[in-house]
């Protein structure tokens, strides 16, 4: 008899004669020499990088792709058991899988939806693979495509197309760019228009107030002038109105003009002159 050392992160089949005999955990094993055969398996999960193969898109675009898979045999007693007795080599079978799963997701995709939905590819190859592999015991965790290459003629003209598509866009911006400006500038004149319209109309009606105020005063002023000679003339008496009418015709007198004509209320006035003059012979 010897004794074996399995691992925590392992488990062991015991073969008794080809018959299996049972799954040993952990700890120090006691096997049977020339009875007993001894099969360890690892239960971490296991990381294989798939080689780059050439693949047959929907629309018959060859494309290089490479991709990485995790997986790992699930710890239970019974899928160990499938592991290493249902399946000769788990990890070859799953990387060929992986290719065969690949090779049909890949042959129903477009180059475009590849290249755009790679993310989905991911999942349907996971899918597909873990639908197969849980029969082995084996559990595919996560897969991931590293990338997607197509040919070089092909990648060109994606390259011209990207690249019309971005002349396109920047003419877009820029006549929508161009627009927006027209359209600002027209209704920045707009505005400019009707606050010079509000601001001539708002002169016209201040100057109009100023008018009015000022002829308001001029006639305030004039009526009260009126008010004031009218005040005095009514105080005043004939002497002093007939004063008046002397100053004015000495003016008269001063002018180039050689007629006068005099209206027949001036005799009247000069009636307490003559009254005067007529006190002074008596």
């Amino acid at each position: 008899m010897f004794w074996r050392i399995v691992k925590q992160y392992e488990k062991m089949v015991v073969l008794r004669f080809g018959k299996v005999l049972g799954v040993r955990g952990p700890g120090i094993r006691l096997v049977v020499p020339f009875m007993d055969q001894p099969m360890k398996v690892d239960l971490r999960e296991q990381v294989d990088r798939v080689p780059t193969q050439k693949y047959i898109t929907a629309d018959n675009v060859v494309v290089d792709m490479d991709f990485v898979i995790y997986y790992r045999v699930l710890n239970d007693d019974e899928s160990v058991r499938r592991a290493l007795i249902e399946i000769e080599d788990f990890r070859m079978a799953t990387i060929n899988l992986s290719f065969a799963t690949l090779r049909a997701v890949i042959g129903a995709t477009s180059l475009s939806e590849a290249l755009a939905e790679r993310e989905k590819i991911r999942d349907q190859l996971q899918v597909r693979m873990d639908e197969v592999t849980g029969r082995w015991g084996i559990k595919v965790s996560q897969v991931e495509i590293n990338e997607i290459d197509p040919p070089q003629g092909v990648k060109a003209a994606m390259e011209r197309e990207k690249s019309a598509a971005a002349i396109k866009t920047a003419e877009i911006t820029e006549s929508e760019g161009s627009r927006q400006a027209a359209i600002n500038r027209a209704e920045g004149e707009k505005q400019s228009a009707i606050l010079t319209a509000e601001g001539e109309r708002q002169a016209e009606i201040l100057e109009a107030e100023g008018d009015q105020q000022a002829a308001i005063l001029r006639a305030d002023g004039f009526s009260t002038a009126l008010e004031r000679i009218n005040t005095v003339a009514s105080t005043a008496d004939a002497r002093t109105m007939s004063l008046q009418y002397f100053e004015t015709l000495k003016n008269l007198g001063q002018s180039p003009s050689t007629k006068w004509v005099f209206p027949m209320e001036f005799t009247k006035m000069l009636q307490p002159f003559l009254s005067l003059g007529d006190k002074d012979k008596e």
